[in-house]
Parts: structure tokens; sequence; C-alpha cells
């Protein structure tokens, strides 16, 4: 196991590397600069703010002087927030991002988890289309669709909820937990009721229904540990998702997330800002993937005993 997680370690950094030197190609290969507005500037004051960022310099020595500061955890500053540095822009937004994913998580595998449960004890039958039917409808509906659908429903006609903001009440952030969960609690009822629909019918399940356990004892006790394989497989990627992905549900709910960085980053053309952020979302994706193959590996003994 600690040369699997070597190796991972390993090959995370090359990609980490590779990561950065297209981010930053692509950042560069755009049109326009970050200190391109629809107030012109001087020649003298655009060619002062360039040299006092180093964008004057050949774009290999900027790219190698970068790799330098992040190694040692210096983002840069910051070119559209004055005095800020990146770092602390991230922190700053950090917080409210962490919450919705951790919110729209924990209600992706709740709902789920029953729901493909229920679908399971029964396959075919009214319970299991339902539910089917509506993971569809969740994998189909993007958050930019399922978003203002859901604030034009329950915000304005109905009046229940506020359609904006992420203060201390709980009402305030409803819409976009669930608007940021839909998707992924699709997903997770379909992996659980494949693998419920699976390990239901092996023959350690009909030698447990022969002793008389009841068909909720069944699931919860012994079907449920290997059907949920898939579904630990899968929060890897779901997690790192929930983060990168509340992008489109900051903006439209204007939550203070590192999410609308990104977004106003892109528009703004704030170079460290981007690199930062999109090495940061790399990093979470590479660390969630091998987290989740490493709790894959204490549910399922056959995987450790291969890498032995």
């Amino acid at each position: 196991m600690l040369r699997m997680i070597a190796g991972r370690l390993a090959s995370a950094a090359l990609l980490l590397l590779l990561v950065a030197a297209v981010t930053f190609a692509l950042i560069h290969a755009a049109p326009g600069g970050p200190f391109a507005s629809d107030r012109a500037v001087s020649a003298e004051v655009e060619a002062a703010l360039n040299a006092q960022y180093r964008l004057d310099q050949p774009l290999p020595a900027q790219f190698f002087a970068y790799l330098g500061q992040a190694l040692q955890g210096n983002f840069g500053p910051s070119y559209r927030y004055p005095g800020r540095t990146v770092s602390e822009l991230i922190i700053a937004g950090l917080p409210a991002t962490l919450e919705l994913a951790c919110y729209a998580l924990l209600l992706a595998l709740l709902i789920g988890i029953v729901a493909g449960s229920l679908a399971a004890r029964r396959p075919g039958s009214a319970a299991d289309q339902l539910s089917m039917g509506l993971a569809l409808l969740g994998i189909c509906l993007p958050a930019f669709v399922l978003g203002p659908l859901l604030v034009l429903v329950f915000g304005v006609y109905l009046e229940w909820l506020p359609v904006s903001g992420w203060g201390e009440l709980a009402g305030d952030k409803w819409l976009p937990t669930v608007t940021l969960a839909a998707g992924y609690c699709a997903y997770i009822a379909r992996l659980t009721r494949a693998g419920l629909c699976q390990q239901l019918s092996q023959p350690y399940i009909i030698t447990a229904r022969s002793k008389g356990l009841s068909e909720l004892a069944i699931i919860v006790h012994h079907a449920l540990r290997g059907a949920l394989l898939p579904v630990v497989a899968y929060l890897g990627p779901a997690c790192a998702g929930l983060i990168a992905g509340s992008f489109v549900v900051e903006t439209i709910f204007q939550i203070p997330g590192i999410g609308r960085f990104y977004i106003q980053a892109a528009f703004n053309r704030d170079y460290t800002l981007i690199m930062a952020l999109t090495l940061f979302f790399a990093a979470l994706i590479i660390f969630f993937n091998l987290l989740a193959d490493l709790v894959a590996l204490w549910l399922d003994p056959r995987q450790r005993e291969a890498l032995s």
C-alpha cells in the first residue's frame, strides 16, 4: 500500500506540473490581458504595470519564476484586487465553498443511498421506476437550469426561501445545496441500486434469508457494505466535483466563495488567481481520488490481498 501511495504521489506531482504548464499557456494565448479595460491607459502606464508584475519577461521565464514562488507557497498578488494576494482571496472564499460542498455531499448521500436501496428491493416496481426516473432527470438537468427553476418556484412564486446569499439562516442554504447536490444524488442512487441488485443475488444473502432475517436487516447489515463500493469509488471525483462545480451555483445564488472568484478571474484575465485556483482544484481531485481508493481498499479485503 505504501508503494501504491508513493507511486500515486509521484504521478500527482507530474500531473500538477502538466496542469500548470497547460493553464499558463492557455491564459497567455487568450486575447487581452489583466490590465486591458474599457478605459485606455497610456503606453507608459501599461509598460510600468507589466514591468511591476514581470509580464514584460519572456513566457518561459515567467512560468519558471511562478513555479518557484508557488513551491514556496507564494502564489503572488492578484492583478485585479489591489493590495490583496491570491492566497488571501482563496482563504476568504474557501469556507463558503467548503460549507456548500459538505451540505450538498451529505444531502446527495442521504437521498441517493435511500432511493437506491428502495429501488433495489423490488426491481421493476413502481418505486424502482419512480426513483430511477427522478435520478435520470437529476442527471439531465444541469445546475444552470435547475438553479433558476428552483429560484423561480420557491423564491419568486411561493416566496418560501431567499433567492440569493449565504447567511447564517438555514433557509439561505437550501436552494444552492439542492441545486448542487441534485446530479450527484442521482448518480449515487443509480450506483447504489446496481450494487445492491448484484449483492442481493449472492449466495450469502440467500443464506441470511433462510435464517429468517428481515429484508431491512439483510440490506443494512450484509448487502450494503459490498454494494457501496462503487459509491465509495465515485466519492473521490464527486467531492472534487462538488467543490469545483460550485462555480455556477455560487454565481447564480451570489455566494461569496472561490467559485465566484474563479469566474471573475477568467473575465478579468487575473493570471495569478486563475493559475492558483486551477492548481488548487487539480490537487483536490487528485487527493480525493487517492482517498477514495484507500477507503475502497479498507472496505474490500480482496483489493488489499491483490496489493500484498
